[in-house]
């Protein structure tokens, strides 16, 4: 089957994203594919390296009359995403992919296909080998390891390339640049607790929070979908102020990046308060229920009986615990002044957990400015500290600040403009891609990301659109043929 994709337009990228498709190379397993692009660069007489992290650098220089041009550097990452379906026999570290010509689109036989990132690295492959095309010094950086860390662009170091633009061709709809995107930080708190018996003529019962849609924190963090988290929090601060309710243990939320779908609580109430907490829950209910009517549908809030627990959290520590993770910042903190709809700056309230003596609680911070992801750290500090918690904020990493003024944009525009009929929308997204890692080490570059169409990547329904691979060909050609002048 995998053949057949070798009759497909453009030739000279399908025949280099075949050979890709025989070459295992899963994310953190990718000692096939390094050691094949160095063969393919070496072969070509191209100055080849490998740097410490195991990224690939192949240089190619100008085509004659192209030599004042601006370098550019042609940007992909080697790995992709493990994934089949139950039924499919496969070993991501020595099968080859099969691939299948489903109509208008080229997907993989009950696995991931690896156009994410194979597209890209393929049509590098295609410049550096081309004896005809026109452009620029180039140098093609293929990271290693983006799917499952970002390693190979953390790892890479300043002064090692010396291109001025960077295209990275890794954007998965057709028609769209990419001109921005988030940093993040991860926020951390700690409570150390104690335990105390729960008093006499306490009942035991367990509060959840569930039915939100949850979703990723940073694409869907503008569209107001509840917070497992908040909502436990609301109720449980005027539960342990107004009806005497005892915290015994608190588990939210469960992945970083992930808006926190689900909460529970393990609490005790006085058995004289038991009907007024009741009461009061109905009514937060339908308060909250009415706020997120028109996103959260499928909410809900349960009081369910429980055995009385033997300890609880001491309220001293409670009342602090609740105090911080209502003042918390959570969701949309800043839009975008560059471009509309794209927001800046937020943070997602992902999980709280109390085990053994500690509670935990876990944010990530995003912003395509570094000072404003900064000063939204030494908020969330400042909340922490207040309340006497533990705090860290760690694996950080920088945003791309969209540049209305790119001068490869206006190129690359103009390009797609004359030769297609149309305006190609400019995009940021809230969330990390390597072009932000990237230009954290090179501030100097001029950075656009474009790509053929793609569909569920990471899933073994992941497909690539074929028209759309000859449009991303042709509009990489054209913009490498038209590349400023230095």
């Amino acid at each position: 089957m995998s053949n057949t994709i070798l009759n497909l337009e453009p030739k000279v990228l399908w025949k280099n994203f075949h050979s890709l498709t025989q070459i295992p190379r899963p994310s953190k397993k990718e000692e096939k594919i390094r050691d094949f692009m160095l063969r393919f660069g070496k072969n070509l007489g191209l100055e080849t390296i490998i740097d410490e992290t195991g990224n690939i650098i192949i240089r190619k220089p100008a085509a004659p009359g192209m030599e004042n041009r601006k370098g550019i550097i042609l940007q992909g990452h080697l790995d992709m995403v493990p994934q089949k379906n139950s039924d499919k026999v496969h070993d991501f570290e020595k099968d080859p992919i099969e691939t299948i010509i489903d109509g208008d689109w080229v997907r993989a036989n009950g696995t991931t296909l690896g156009a994410d990132n194979g597209m890209g690295v393929a049509a590098a492959m295609a410049i550096l080998e081309s004896k005809t095309l026109e452009h620029g010094p180039i140098e093609a950086l293929f990271t290693t390891d983006e799917e499952t860390g970002m390693t190979g662009a953390f790892g890479l170091k300043p002064g090692v390339l010396h291109g001025d633009i960077l295209l990275n061709l890794d954007s998965e709809d057709e028609g769209e640049l990419y001109v921005g995107c988030a940093g993040g930080t991860n926020g951390n708190a700690r409570f150390e607790y104690s335990e105390q018996p729960v008093p006499a003529g306490y009942s035991g019962f367990k509060l959840q929070v569930t039915g939100l849609k949850g979703g990723h924190s940073g694409i869907d963090i503008n569209l107001g979908k509840g917070n497992a988290i908040k909502i436990m929090t609301r109720i449980l601060y005027t539960g342990t102020k107004d009806h005497g309710v005892m915290l015994a243990s608190i588990d939210g939320g469960g992945l970083r990046n992930a808006i926190p779908r689900e909460s529970f609580a393990i609490i005790a109430i006085p058995g004289n308060q038991v009907s007024g907490f009741r009461s009061f829950l109905d009514k937060i209910t339908e308060l909250v229920k009415k706020e997120l009517s028109a996103v959260e549908p499928d909410l809900k809030i349960e009081l369910i009986s429980a055995e009385t627990p033997a300890k609880i959290i001491n309220p001293v520590t409670v009342e602090k615990l609740l105090y911080t993770l209502y003042a918390c910042p959570n969701g949309v903190i800043r839009m975008s002044n560059e471009m509309a709809g794209l927001v800046e700056t937020s943070n997602n309230l992902a999980i709280v957990k109390s085990e053994q003596g500690t509670i935990r609680i876990q944010c990530l911070l995003r912003s395509s400015v570094d000072s404003a992801k900064d000063d939204l750290e030494q908020m969330m500090k400042s909340v922490f500290d207040l309340a006497g918690a533990a705090s860290t904020f760690d694996g950080k990493y920088p945003g791309w600040k969209p540049n209305p003024d790119s001068p490869i944009l206006k190129v690359m525009l103009d390009l797609y403009h004359k030769k297609f009929g149309k305006i190609p929308e400019i995009k940021g997204i809230h969330a990390g891609l390597e072009c932000g890692i990237l230009g954290g080490t090179y501030p100097n570059w001029d950075m656009i990301s474009f790509g053929p169409t793609l569909r569920n990547p990471h899933s073994p329904d992941e497909r690539v659109n074929i028209a759309t691979v000859q449009k991303f060909w042709d509009f990489l050609v054209d913009t490498l043929k038209n590349a400023p002048v230095k």
